[in-house]
C-alpha cells in the first residue's frame, strides 16, 4: 500500500469518528429546552384569563388541584374539571449562516418554525370532611415544538424538536386551623423527547483533518493532500441526518400552605421539588452514500475496531436531566363585585451548568453539553368583575423572563423574555355548571442568537417570536 493510500485509509475512519462527536449533542434530549417556551402555566382557562394572578390563591378553580394543593380547602364538595387550552407560538428566523471556512450555508431561512398545539388538563377535587380535602390532576407543566423546513441554512443546529412532560397528580390537604391551610402533591412524571438535524460530513472531515496535523499524525503537506481528497470525497452540502428519541418516568412532590388573613384577603405558597429523570432511548442515522462507502471499506475495518466500532449505527444512549424546582407566592383578594390578585414565581434553571450524554455504541463517545443557564420570574397582575350573577369579566398582564441570552440561546427554542396581555369571560348556566374562556396574546423580545455548532457550522441572527393561546374549560359541582 502506497503512503497515499495509507493516508486516504486512515482519513476516512478519523473522519467518521470525528462526525460522530459532531451529533452526539443530539442525544443531549432536554438541551433545548429554554425556560419559558419550555415551561408550561396553561392549565385553566379561567386562570389564563387573569393572567394566572392569584393562580395558587384564589381557591375557585380546581386546577390548585396541581399549582397549590393547600387551596383545595376553598372549595366546596366535588368538583369535575376540563380544560384545552390551544398554542399558537410564531418564530421566524432572519439571519445568516456559515460553515467552519466562513462559507455561507445553503438555503432558506427555514419558513415559521412555530406549531399550534393543544394543551389538556383534567382534575377533581374533593371536600372529604370539615378539614380534608383530596385532588387528583392530569396536566403538561413542560413542552415545546419546533419544525423547520428541510434544507434551511440553520439545519446543521436544528430541523425539529419536541419535548413533553405529562403529570398525574395526587393532593391532598388540611385545614390547620380556621386560617391555614396545609396541602401536600405526590407528582408522577414521564418526560419525552424527540430531536433531529442534519449532520455536516464535509466540515467534520476536514476538522479532523486540521486536527491530525496539529497533532503530528501528518505533516502540512499530507494534510493539504488529504483536505483535497476528504473535500473530493464528502464536498459542501453532503448532509445526513440524526434522529434521536428518548423518554422516562420520575417522581417528585409538592407542598403548599394558605392564609386566610381577613376575611377578603389571601396569601398562599407553593414550592415545586425538581423532578430527575434519566432519559434513555434511540439514535437512528441517514448516511449518505459516500459515507457508506468509507464503512464498508475493508481497509478502514481495522481501524473503526481500534476505536471501539463503527459509528452511526443504530445505538441507545442516556443523559440525565432534571424538570426544575418552582416557587410561588400568590395573592388575592375577593369583593362582591370584583377580585384582584398577583402572582409571582421563580423558577430555578441555575442548577443546569451542562449535561453529559453517554451512548450505547463505544464508538461514540461521551459528550458534555454546557448551559449556564440563569434563573427565571414570572409576574403577574389581573382581576376579574363580576358583570352579573351568571357572568365574569376577566384581564390581566404578565411579564415573564427567559434564562437564556444571546450566548446561550440557541435554534431549537428560540426563547426571549415576554409579556403577556390576557382576556377571559366566565359563564354560569347553573348552579351546578361553569363555563370559562380564556385569551392571551404574547409578545416576544427579539431573540438574537450566534450558535456555533460542534463541527464549526454558524448561525447568526434572530428570531422574530409571538404567541397566542385560546383556552376552554368545563367545571361541574356537586
Amino acid at each position: 500500500m502506497t503512503k497515499t493510500s495509507q493516508i486516504r485509509g486512515l482519513a476516512r475512519p478519523l473522519a467518521l469518528a470525528a462526525l460522530t462527536a459532531a451529533v452526539a449533542g443530539a442525544l443531549a434530549l432536554p438541551q433545548q429546552a429554554r425556560a419559558s417556551a419550555f415551561q408550561l402555566k396553561e392549565n385553566s382557562a379561567k386562570a389564563l384569563g387573569r393572567a394566572f394572578a392569584g393562580s395558587a390563591a384564589a381557591g375557585d378553580d380546581a386546577s390548585v388541584v396541581v399549582n397549590n394543593p393547600a387551596a383545595m380547602s376553598l372549595l366546596k364538595g366535588t368538583t369535575f374539571q376540563a380544560d384545552v387550552t390551544a398554542v399558537n407560538f410564531s418564530a421566524k428566523f432572519s439571519g445568516d449562516a456559515y460553515d467552519y471556512a466562513g462559507r455561507p450555508v445553503s438555503g432558506g431561512n427555514g419558513g415559521d418554525a412555530g406549531t399550534t398545539l393543544p394543551i389538556p388538563a383534567f382534575f377533581i377535587a374533593s371536600q372529604v370532611s370539615d378539614r380534608v380535602h383530596l385532588g387528583f390532576g392530569l396536566s403538561a407543566p413542560f413542552g415545546f415544538q419546533t419544525d423547520y423546513q428541510h434544507g434551511w441554512k440553520g439545519r446543521y443546529q436544528a430541523l425539529r424538536s419536541k419535548f413533553q412532560s405529562l403529570d398525574a397528580t395526587l393532593s391532598a390537604s388540611f385545614d390547620v386551623t380556621d386560617n391555614f391551610a396545609l396541602g401536600l402533591s405526590a407528582i408522577a412524571q414521564r418526560t419525552s423527547a424527540e430531536l433531529t438535524s442534519a449532520i455536516n460530513f464535509n466540515a467534520v472531515g476536514m476538522g479532523l483533518v486540521q486536527q491530525g496535523v496539529a497533532a503530528g499524525a501528518f505533516t502540512p503537506a499530507q494534510g493539504q493532500a488529504l483536505a483535497a481528497q476528504v473535500g473530493a470525497l464528502v464536498p459542501p452540502g453532503t448532509d445526513g441526518e440524526a434522529r434521536i428519541k428518548g423518554d422516562d418516568w420520575a417522581y417528585g412532590w409538592q407542598v403548599g400552605g394558605l392564609w386566610k388573613l381577613t376575611d377578603n384577603d389571601r396569601l398562599a405558597l407553593d414550592y415545586r421539588a425538581k423532578i430527575s429523570h434519566t432519559l434513555e432511548g434511540t439514535a437512528n442515522f441517514s448516511v449518505p452514500p459516500a459515507v457508506q462507502a468509507l464503512l464498508s471499506n475493508p481497509s478502514v475495518a481495522p481501524l473503526l475496531a481500534a476505536s471501539g466500532g463503527v459509528p452511526f449505527t443504530h445505538t441507545t444512549g442516556n443523559a440525565p436531566f432534571s424538570t426544575p424546582a418552582v416557587a410561588t407566592a400568590s395573592y388575592w383578594h375577593q369583593g362582591q363585585r370584583f377580585g384582584f390578585g398577583m402572582d409571582l414565581s421563580w423558577t430555578k434553571w441555575d442548577e443546569f451548568k451542562n449535561l453529559t450524554v453517554r451512548y450505547g455504541n463505544p464508538a461514540q463517545p461521551d459528550t458534555v453539553q454546557k448551559f449556564n443557564w440563569r434563573n427565571s420570574w414570572f409576574a403577574s397582575v389581573g382581576g376579574e368583575y363580576y358583570a352579573t350573577d351568571k357572568l365574569t369579566v376577566r384581564y390581566g398582564v404578565a411579564v415573564d423572563s427567559s434564562p437564556t441570552h444571546a450566548d446561550t440561546r440557541d435554534a431549537r427554542v428560540p426563547d426571549s423574555t415576554r409579556k403577556w396581555i390576557t382576556f377571559g369571560l366566565g359563564y354560569r348556566p347553573s348552579d351546578k355548571l361553569e363555563l370559562n374562556l380564556g385569551l392571551a396574546h404574547i409578545f416576544v423580545n427579539k431573540a438574537h442568537v450566534n450558535e456555533t455548532d460542534s463541527t464549526g457550522d454558524r448561525l447568526v441572527g434572530s428570531f422574530d417570536d409571538s404567541g397566542n393561546l385560546l383556552s376552554l374549560s368545563a367545571a361541574y359541582h356537586f
